[in-house]
């Protein structure tokens, strides 16, 4: 009996798929409840490293207005799997970090984002 093969690239495919479904459904539902507050633009800073991260800080422009708990919860979530989604494993090792920035007048997302990783020279030499 042979062991059937298994296709990294449709699983793969099958997850980007899924999650871009979620990311869109997630936007549509966030986008109007920051505009009914006056929001034009989020930013949200996020850290990863050894195996977790999280979003440190979400703030609003303007500045004077106060996201509710709950939508502050869903933003930072949202915020959080758009960069997963981009730089999936970025909480690993020594991880990532980045702010992503979202123009709610426009909706337009940009994130800037930097993955950490060691470098190691090494070098051996013996009877010279």
């Amino acid at each position: 009996m042979t062991k059937p093969q298994i296709d990294y690239a449709t699983i793969l495919a099958d997850w980007r798929a899924e999650r871009e479904g979620a990311l869109k459904a997630a936007r549509s539902e966030l986008l109007p409840q920051l505009r009914a507050l006056g929001i034009t633009e989020v930013t949200a800073e996020y850290e990863g490293y050894g195996d977790s991260g999280n979003i440190e800080d979400v703030t609003v422009q303007p500045a004077g207005i106060a996201l509710p708990d709950d939508l502050c919860t869903k933003v930072g979530d949202f915020a959080w799997s758009v960069a997963y989604h981009q730089h999936p494993g970025s909480e690993n090792n020594e991880g990532g970090y980045g702010t992503l920035t979202w123009d709610v007048t426009a909706d337009s997302i940009s994130l800037d984002h930097a993955d950490r990783y060691v470098e190691t020279s090494h070098s051996h030499d013996e009877g010279l």
